[in-house]
C-alpha cells in the first residue's frame, strides 16, 4: 500500500524534473501509479464499500434481542455461546466476546482475597432474593468451601421450616455434612448476637436443635462483612447472571413469568451439567471432581423436632418464631401452587424448535 508520504515524495521529485520512470524506481512503485497520482488533485482515499461478514454476523440480531429481553440485567457471553452453537455458530469464543464488548463496556472488578478451607470443613449458606411482593421468589444457595460444589433450591418464603428443609436437601445432594456451616445474620438462625458476651450468640432454638442433630457447628460472619462468606456470594452472582437472567428473559419473550417449580426443574439440570462441571476460576478444577475429596460427615436419620424458638424479647420476633413441630420428610413434599411444569417445558421446547435449538 502506498502511503501519503510516498505520494508527497512523488510530487516533489516531479517538481525537480525527474521522469516518471525514475520516480517509480526511486519510491518503489509502478509507473502507472506515479502517472495516475500526478493527474489527481488530491491524495487517494480508501473506503470500505461493504461491511465485513464474519461467522458471527448471522447471529448478531439474535444476540441483541436476547440482551434486550434481559435488560437491565446482562447475559454472559458463556451462556450465549452455548445458545448460538446450538443454532449452528461455527466460530470462536473470542469473536463472540469481542462483539459483546462492543455492546457493553467491561467494568473493573475489585479483587477479592479468598481464604481456603480444608476438605469437609465448611459450607456457606445464603438467601438470594429475586422477587418481592405478592409473587415472591427466593433461592437457598449452599456452596462447599473446598470443592465449590453448589446446591440451589427456589422457594416462595424464607421461614425457618423452609430453611431446614433446604439444608436437608442440600446435604442429600452433596452426600454428607460439613463440620461447620457459615451464615450471615439470618433471623431464622440467630436471634441475638453476643447475647451473653462476645461470640456467645443466642440462636433460634429449633434450628440449633437441627444443627446438633446433624452434627454441624453454626458459624456467623462478622457484622457488615458479608464477603466473609465470599464463596457463596460469588456463586450467587454466577447463578443470577448465568441461570436466572437467561431463563427469565426467555420466558419473558413468550409472555410468561418464572415460578419456583419451573426454576427448580431447570436449576437441577444447570447445576449437574454446567455449574458443577465447569472449571472453577479459583481452584482450576471442576467442582464435581473435587467433591470426591471433601470427606463429608454421614447424614443422620431424619430429624423430627420442634422448630419453636425460646421466647424472644420483641413481639415481632416472637410472631416470627411461633412455628409448629415439623417433620423433615413432610416438608420435602410441600410445593407451592404454581403453573404446571409441563406448560413451561412445552413452551421452552417450542422456543427451541423455532430457534433451531435441540431440546
Amino acid at each position: 500500500m502506498i502511503t501519503d508520504e510516498v505520494y508527497v515524495e512523488i510530487e516533489l521529485l516531479r517538481k525537480h524534473g525527474m521522469s516518471l520512470r525514475k520516480i517509480a524506481e526511486e519510491v518503489g512503485c509502478a509507473v502507472n501509479t506515479v502517472r495516475s497520482h500526478l493527474k489527481a488533485d488530491t491524495l487517494p482515499k480508501y473506503e470500505r464499500t461493504k461491511l465485513r461478514v464474519t461467522k458471527l454476523s448471522p447471529f448478531e440480531e439474535y444476540l441483541r434481542d436476547r440482551q434486550a429481553a434481559a435488560r437491565p440485567a446482562w447475559i454472559p457471553a458463556t451462556v450465549l455461546l452455548r445458545e448460538i452453537v446450538a443454532l449452528g455458530y461455527p466460530g470462536s469464543h473470542s469473536q463472540l466476546r469481542a462483539y459483546m464488548h462492543g455492546l457493553k463496556p467491561t467494568l473493573p472488578v475489585d479483587p477479592v482475597v479468598r481464604f481456603e478451607t480444608a476438605p469437609g470443613e465448611q459450607m456457606q449458606v445464603d438467601w438470594v432474593e429475586f422477587r418481592k411482593g405478592k409473587n415472591p421468589l427466593y433461592a437457598f444457595c449452599a456452596t462447599l468451601g473446598f470443592s465449590r460444589v453448589s446446591f440451589v433450591e427456589f422457594v416462595t418464603d424464607m421461614k425457618v421450616e423452609t430453611l431446614i428443609a433446604c439444608h436437608q436437601h442440600a446435604f442429600d445432594a452433596f452426600g454428607g455434612i460439613t463440620q461447620r456451616v457459615l451464615y450471615d445474620n439470618m433471623k431464622t438462625v440467630v436471634i441475638e448476637r453476643d447475647a451473653a458476651g462476645e461470640g456467645a450468640h443466642r440462636f433460634h432454638a429449633g434450628f440449633l436443635d437441627y444443627a446438633r442433630h446433624c452434627g454441624f457447628v453454626i458459624k456467623l460472619c462478622r457484622p457488615y462483612r458479608a464477603k466473609t462468606k465470599g464463596k457463596v456470594e460469588r456463586f450467587n452472582g454466577y447463578l443470577r447472571r448465568s441461570f436466572y437472567v437467561p431463563l427469565v428473559a426467555q420466558l419473558k419473550q413468550a409472555g410468561l413469568t418464572l415460578d419456583a417449580v419451573t426454576a427448580n426443574a431447570q436449576v437441577r439440570r444447570w447445576l449437574k451439567d454446567i455449574a458443577n462441571e465447569r472449571v472453577h476460576g479459583t481452584t482450576q478444577v471442576r467442582p464435581a471432581q473435587r467433591l470426591q475429596e471433601e470427606g463429608l460427615q454421614p447424614i443422620p436419620s431424619p430429624w423430627r423436632g420442634d422448630i419453636r424458638a425460646a421466647r424472644p424479647q420483641s413481639e415481632e420476633t416472637a410472631q416470627l418464631m411461633e412455628r409448629p413441630v415439623v417433620v423433615i420428610e413432610r416438608i420435602a413434599q410441600v410445593s407451592p401452587a404454581q403453573h404446571p411444569l409441563a406448560v413451561y417445558e412445552q413452551l421452552l421446547d417450542q422456543i427451541r424448535d423455532e430457534q433451531g435449538v435441540a431440546a
